[in-house]
């Protein structure tokens, strides 16, 4: 069975501020690109959101995945386990984006996942495509509300 590789890239623009993910999946001679913005967030959030989406448009399970980021916050929090440790204490310590990591670990139960850390802004014409997805997104207009950041930061930006 021919592995998912899954490329993945998150931008804000202040950071907290106006945000993106942009997304390139690849499985054989399938391609397919996928990004949105949202109004107020930051780039970690939306580089894990970019692994969250891609993971949600696959209709296959228990299928061998690569995924590649430049997030070396989202490589490091899944292969060193760091994930494992939050969840068994609650994300004790104010460890953040608690809403999207308990989305993604509930996502990965169902597929066979490797985390690659890319260089970002580099060689990588999958990563670079990436990254104009998320920072067009985080440019462009009707942006989407990331609720559960504008809550847990009291935005008065709220509806």
């Amino acid at each position: 069975m021919n592995p998912v590789h899954i490329y993945t890239d998150g931008a804000a623009r202040g950071n907290p501020g106006p945000g993106g993910y942009g997304v390139v999946m690849l499985w054989g001679e399938k391609r397919k690109e996928i990004s949105a913005g949202y109004r107020l967030t930051t780039n970690n959030r939306m580089e894990l959101m970019a692994v969250i989406v891609a993971l949600q448009h696959l209709s296959k399970k228990n299928i061998p995945i690569t995924i590649f980021t430049d997030s070396q916050y989202v490589v490091n929090s899944i292969e060193k386990k760091w994930l494992n440790n939050w969840i068994k204490t609650n994300f004790k310590g104010g460890k953040k984006n608690k809403d999207l990591w308990l989305q993604y670990h509930e996502l990965s139960k169902h597929f066979d996942i490797k985390m690659k850390w890319v260089k970002g802004h580099a060689e990588n014409v999958f990563n670079n495509r990436c990254d104009e997805l998320a920072t067009t997104a985080a440019d462009g207009k009707n942006l989407l509300i990331d609720e559960a950041y504008e809550i847990e930061n009291k935005s008065t930006k709220l509806l």
